[in-house]
């Protein structure tokens, strides 16, 4: 067959692309398989997916954290949090002005995070090493020392703890 007969297709679903050369008839054949196939396969990936945007990240944590001109800071207001609750708050703040641009990284040091909390370093040694063992928080290596980020397990888990604890007034 002549490359003039023959159709050229691009589709895109996603991140998922095909492209296809051939006679109209294969074209189209391989096109309802791929689709019948992948799109259900990426619908079920999605559905158990989780990835917090920079809206999810506000919308869980907007009564509890805010950046500011200073850096990224736990907000609250007549509500007792734990050390590991206004820890993991903090890493979420500097999640949330990383992904907003305010901030270059959204990892801190336990001095970060005492400057921003007020807690004793040797408390937030001590909660961020139980918070890496259990995968709320991620340790990272770096050329100053050990830095710590908020993992997306953790951010989940902080923000059904909290809507559980203060729900949203109706």
């Amino acid at each position: 067959m002549s490359s003039e007969r023959e159709l050229h297709v691009s589709v895109s679903y996603g991140e998922a692309r095909l492209e296809l050369s051939g006679s109209p008839e294969v074209v189209m054949r391989s096109i309802r398989e791929w689709v019948s196939k992948e799109v259900p396969n990426m619908d079920l990936a999605r559905a158990i997916s989780v990835n917090h945007s920079l809206s999810d990240l506000i919308q869980m944590f907007r009564d509890f954290v805010r950046v500011t001109p200073e850096g990224p800071r736990v907000w609250v207001q007549d509500k007792k949090l734990s050390d590991r609750d206004v820890i993991m708050l903090q890493l979420v703040a500097a999640r949330i002005a990383s992904l907003s641009g305010k901030s270059a990284t959204d990892a801190m040091g336990v001095g970060d995070i005492e400057a921003a909390t007020g807690l004793y370093a040797k408390t937030i040694s001590s909660r961020l090493s139980e918070l890496t063992k259990s995968a709320n928080v991620e340790r990272l290596d770096s050329e100053q020392g050990g830095k710590y980020r908020i993992t997306t397990v953790g951010a989940s888990r902080l923000g059904e703890q909290l809507a559980k604890k203060f729900p949203a007034a109706p």
